[in-house]
């Protein structure tokens, strides 16, 4: 099992200093709102690729009152490794440069914290998923395709910066069909290959899901698919089809895409359909219970194929998590977590959630700026 046995934290959010010691499996952080529960989660998230679970800014995780630097650091468990993340202090222009190490030597990106960690989180934000827009469910799914390919966001980064530039030509240069054909050959083949790691990713978690399914289960399981016109390309054609195929709907979509001010074909406009597999229903349509079951039987998916696919389990982190729960789904839940194999890191404001936790977990009061090991 992949674990933390340490967590240093310096002048990050509400943490001036913060060393805690890690044994558990299951790490149950309880203390009252804004305590600052979440910024140890946030902290913990920040060694996977991305912005973290809360999509914050770097300089918006320094502590107030310091100089705009922070760092935060884990020792993994049976020596296996200490990384390091943080923001420098301004440089003389305002600069700030983001730092990452392994065993205190410098480190190219977060990406390369992969090769010792691999993160799934579930948050609060995430409970109206199935009823809210289709680019939260396309930002979760880029989520779940990140824990098993990290190269991920390279591809999805680069591929916003295309079709920023085929926007920008439209609008400015909308003549210069020479430009348009390198750019919109680059938006092909980024395309594709974005929405090829999106579909394997819903066909892996489909037969994870499918290995377990069970009709009785308190978390149902997810009939998963993906909408979208080079979705439907990517699932019929090979890929140097696919990618014709989406240059000509690019050429064609030009004046269309000028008068819309965006491009409207391509993977910025897919969604990931989720069905409630027991009712046959969309997701949406179920009551807040059944979508938090739903959203939580996911994210255990999730884990278990990070898992089989990257070969490290997985640390999940889950905010609020029980608070909304009732005993049997509780119960429920906490054996499905130890079931996992994973490093469990949970949040509740009331000690008495965690009062079913299994043996070997570990209770830790949250105090503003501090904690306290119970």
């Amino acid at each position: 099992m992949t674990a933390v046995s340490r967590l240093i934290l310096q002048d990050f959010r509400s943490y001036e200093a913060l060393d805690l010691p890690v044994e558990g499996q299951i790490v149950a952080l309880i203390g009252e709102n804004g305590a600052g529960k979440t910024n140890i989660l946030e902290a913990l998230s920040l060694f996977a690729p991305g912005r973290g679970l809360r999509r914050a800014e770097l300089p918006a995780m320094a502590r107030l009152g310091g100089d705009g630097s922070f760092a935060a650091s884990v020792t993994l468990a049976e020596e296996a490794g200490r990384l390091g993340v943080g923001l420098a202090p301004p440089d003389p222009e305002g600069r700030r440069a983001r730092l990452t190490r392994i065993d205190g030597q410098p480190a190219g990106s977060a990406l390369a914290f992969s090769e010792y960690l691999r993160l799934v989180w579930l948050t609060p934000d995430l409970d109206g998923l199935f009823r809210g827009a289709a680019g939260d469910r396309r930002r979760f799914l880029d989520r779940l395709v990140l824990a098993i390919d990290p190269g991920h966001a390279t591809r999805s980064n680069a591929l916003e910066r295309a079709l920023r530039s085929r926007n920008r030509i439209l609008e400015e240069s909308p003549g210069q069909s020479q430009w348009l054909d390198a750019i919109e050959r680059e938006i092909a083949e980024l395309g594709v290959a974005v929405a090829a790691a999106r579909a394997e990713t819903v066909a892996r978690l489909s037969a994870i899901i499918a290995e377990s399914r069970d009709e009785a289960s308190p978390f149902p399981f997810a009939d998963l698919a993906l909408a979208g016109e080079v979705d439907a390309l990517v699932a019929r054609l090979p890929a140097l089809d696919a990618e014709d195929a989406y240059r000509d709907l690019l050429r064609q979509g030009r004046l269309r895409d000028r008068a819309a001010g965006r491009t409207l074909a391509g993977p910025q406009a897919s969604d990931l359909e989720v069905r409630h597999g027991p009712k046959d229903i969309p997701a949406g349509q179920g009551s807040t219970g059944e979508q938090k079951a739903l959203l939580i039987g996911l994210v255990l998916a999730h884990a278990r194929l990070v898992a089989a696919m990257s070969g490290i389990k997985p640390l999940v982190l889950l905010d609020e998590i029980a608070a909304h729960l009732d005993p049997r789904r509780r119960a429920a839940l906490y054996e499905g977590l130890t079931g996992l194999g994973c490093q469990i890191w949970m949040t509740g404001a009331d000690a008495a959630l965690f009062g079913d936790l299994p043996a070997g977990s570990q209770r830790v009061r949250v105090e503003t700026g501090k904690v306290v090991v119970e």
